[in-house]
């Protein structure tokens, strides 16, 4: 008997227990694929057929005679069948979801660059197996998605990676990642500066004011990038003793840049 739509954690113990004897009656040639295999593979869903308890899976045989003579056809009929219950031991393993880490090697056309992020089908999977194996897992890493001269939008399967695990099945056990590819080019804007974390009774006069940014934005949204998508902050308790100068960083960025870097790599103050 082969059970179907059993969870990925239980392991059925194929053996002797797990069979039918079924007597039918039939008419001319339609027992003659019997005479050379007097077997034949009764499908039973395990999520409506059966019920259930701690050690086996229980098969009320009679109750589900029509189940039995249904697959057999129209050609048979049923005489007998033994036993009357049927008892399928199983095993059940520990299980648990864990989030996927996308692995990813990609070289970018000249002129070329992600638009956005990565999207993946699902963001984790479960992973099947002793109980001492799964605590130790905490996230499944993909294996590398490897692209050179990329200049279109990527859409690939990649298989996820249990080669550093022993005893482990992983469900599903590959994903399907997604990533809008666009023409980009440079942009360069000017930002004030705040100063966070000044002492109330500190007095300070910095120069420059602003900094210029320069950043890689796809052509699509390169009139749309504006200073006040950009924020730039000194940190004045940061400074370090007889310091004089900050260091400027960028705090917030348009969501539609890659790679903001800053030209001025410091701020010189003098306290008043």
């Amino acid at each position: 008997m082969h059970l179907t739509h059993v969870d990925d954690e239980v392991l059925i113990k194929n053996d002797t227990s797990n069979y039918i004897q079924v007597y039918v009656e039939a008419k001319g040639f339609s027992l003659m694929p019997f005479a050379f295999d007097n077997s034949k593979e009764l499908t039973v869903n395990a999520k409506t057929d059966v019920s259930l308890n701690s050690r086996y899976f229980i098969f009320d045989v009679i109750k589900h005679q029509y189940l039995i003579e249904s697959q057999f056809g129209s050609s048979y009929d049923l005489i007998s069948v033994i036993p009357d219950t049927l008892l399928i031991p199983y095993a059940k393993r520990a299980s648990k979801k864990v989030p996927i880490k996308f692995k990813k090697d990609i070289a970018y056309a000249i002129g070329y660059d992600l638009k956005g992020e990565f999207n993946l089908n699902i963001d984790s999977v479960k992973i099947v197996g002793s109980l001492d194996e799964v605590n130790k897992i905490n996230a499944i890493s993909t294996e590398a998605l490897i692209l050179t001269d990329t200049k279109s939008d990527i859409k690939s399967t990649v298989n996820l990676d249990i080669s550093d695990y022993s005893n482990i099945e992983i469900f599903p056990k590959a994903i399907e990642v997604t990533g809008k590819i666009g023409r980009f080019t440079e942009g360069i804007i000017e930002v004030p500066i705040t100063v966070t974390n000044k002492p109330e009774n500190v007095t300070i006069n910095y120069f420059p004011k602003t900094v210029t940014l320069s950043y890689y934005v796809d052509l699509d949204n390169y009139n749309a990038i504006k200073a006040l998508d950009f924020k730039v902050e000194c940190n004045y308790s940061e400074l370090e003793d007889n310091q004089t100068f900050l260091i400027p960083k960028v705090v917030k960025s348009s969501e539609f840049v890659k790679h903001v870097n800053i030209r001025q790599k410091q701020i010189d103050f003098i306290q008043l």
